[in-house]
């Protein structure tokens, strides 16, 4: 005489199910003619990490919640459930404060500044003090000239300049 241990009723039921789908995937592999390859796949899953990332509106709602945690230990259970960190409450928040600091801060009034169009126009007036500078140094080198023949016609000798010296 055996002795049957009591097994509870959702455990057979469960071990039925997994029978029942082990036959119906059996009948499947026969008739797609896969008979001969009794091996069966590696059940293991390789699990892949993937970062999770929360919306704005997903991470509003959290932080509210959190902000209206009042009791010990509601936070704590707050993170398990939502299956976050603390330092992500943490993140959020400054994200938030800087967020809020930036909208209360004074925007610039007027078009937006083109990138390209404002260094086309920082090139166009550098060139012009460019030329500018170019002009100013051909008029001295002129007056130079001039005093360096004036003074040649009246015999007075001028100090040569040392090179590297204006």
């Amino acid at each position: 005489m055996t002795t049957k241990k009591k097994v509870p009723m959702h455990v057979e039921q469960a071990v039925e199910h997994v029978v029942a789908l082990d036959e119906a995937l059996e009948g499947a592999r026969r008739a797609t003619g896969n008979a001969s390859s009794s091996a069966r796949p590696d059940p293991e899953v390789v699990a892949v990490a993937q970062r999770r990332q929360y919306s704005s509106s997903e991470k509003r709602r959290i932080l509210a919640l959190a902000d209206a945690c009042t009791q010990p230990g509601e936070i704590g259970a707050l993170l398990r459930s939502e299956g976050i960190y603390s330092s992500h409450l943490c993140t959020w928040r400054k994200q938030r404060d800087a967020a809020e600091q930036a909208a209360l801060e004074p925007q610039k009034r007027g078009r937006k500044v083109d990138p390209a169009l404002a260094e086309a126009r920082r090139i166009e007036t550098l060139t012009r003090e460019n030329e500018r500078l170019r002009r100013q140094l051909a008029q001295a080198e002129l007056i130079i000239d001039v005093q360096k023949k004036v003074a040649s016609l009246l015999g007075v000798s001028m100090a040569q300049p040392t090179s590297g010296a204006f």
